[in-house]
């Protein structure tokens, strides 16, 4: 039985530098012989988590799956029965996009516990032995090495660690450097060398959409 992958577009851009580099690790995991679904969240009316515990309270019968009833929780439910779930988004003023943390707070919270495994020191996990992997695809403006200057790690791999200890494992792909606008002469903008931004997407992004097509197709092949 083929393995069912679920790609999460969190950019407003359908088809910019992360839904690129999505499409990628899409064929990725097609290769591998995955069926795919592939789903644009800004599409789709939600919030984040409302705090509401019904996935907490004793006898619960939510099944990992947030008890809010809105357009993300037949993806939610996609997501828990996926082998594999990849989500992308760029990066805005050193955070994920705001859909894509109220995804990721819908996702984590019902699976997370306050269970503890005293015999390992641990939360329990609501998975279990379950895992599910999870690849997230990061998208900047911002060069590398500005990135490491300013922290930007330390803020974007909190999200792939919480997600790694939620759906038991989690990896993060980075794009740098990427081209914000298709023309630059119709914005107000001298920040950036156009014809740098231009080599880098000739030479890197091509590089950086191979990472997201191997991250689709290790991600499917996991047992």
């Amino acid at each position: 039985m083929s393995k069912k992958v679920i790609i999460l577009n969190a950019s407003p851009r359908k088809n910019f530098n992360t839904a690129k580099m999505l499409k990628e690790a899409q064929r990725g995991a097609e290769a591998a012989g995955a069926q795919t679904e592939y789903f644009n969240l800004y599409e789709y009316n939600f919030k984040g988590c409302m705090s509401c515990f019904a996935c907490q309270r004793k006898g619960s019968t939510t099944e990992g799956v947030c008890a809010i009833r809105d357009d993300l929780k037949p993806i939610l439910e996609k997501c828990l029965n996926s082998d594999a779930i990849i989500i992308g988004t760029p990066v805005y003023f050193s955070y994920p996009t705001g859909i894509f943390r109220s995804f990721v707070e819908r996702l984590m919270f019902p699976n997370h516990t306050y269970m503890v495994d005293r015999e390992h020191g641990v939360l329990k996990r609501r998975l279990g032995n379950t895992v599910i992997p999870t690849g997230v695809i990061f998208t900047m403006n911002c060069p590398e090495e500005m990135a490491k200057d300013i922290n930007y790690h330390i803020i974007l791999d909190e999200n792939v660690h919480g997600l790694n200890h939620i759906m038991g494992y989690a990896e993060g792909v980075f794009a740098y450097d990427t081209t914000q606008f298709a023309d630059f002469s119709k914005y107000n903008c001298d920040l950036f060398d156009e014809n740098h931004k231009k080599q880098v997407q000739e030479t890197q992004f091509p590089k950086d959409l191979e990472k997201a097509f191997d991250l689709g197709k290790r991600l499917t092949e996991m047992e």
